[in-house]
């Protein structure tokens, strides 16, 4: 019952925290803009969620593994949208 219990933790905890980039995701797909995010700041966030990644695929830990990867998609899609909209605008 505690294994049950820590997994789904795991996993509504990853779902939340992963879920919480689609609106900025979406906002950045509606506006065609990306002028106020900061670079860096998610470069070094792809960089902390691919480590993540890699940890849980080292450890087997199918949490970890699913939302990090879903994150990562999107942290990705975030950052190649920020250089495309802001080359635009320059």
């Amino acid at each position: 019952m505690e294994k049950i219990f820590i997994e789904a933790l795991g996993i509504i905890a990853g779902t939340l925290t992963t879920t919480s980039f689609l609106p900025q995701l979406f906002k950045i797909i509606k506006t065609k803009s990306a002028k106020d995010l900061s670079l860096g700041m998610f470069i070094i966030f792809t960089t902390g969620i691919l480590l993540w990644l890699i940890y849980g695929l080292l450890t087997n830990t199918l949490a970890i593994i699913i939302a990090n990867s879903i994150t990562l998609i999107i942290a990705t899609t975030i950052i190649t949208l920020k250089i495309k909209y802001d080359k635009i605008t320059a």
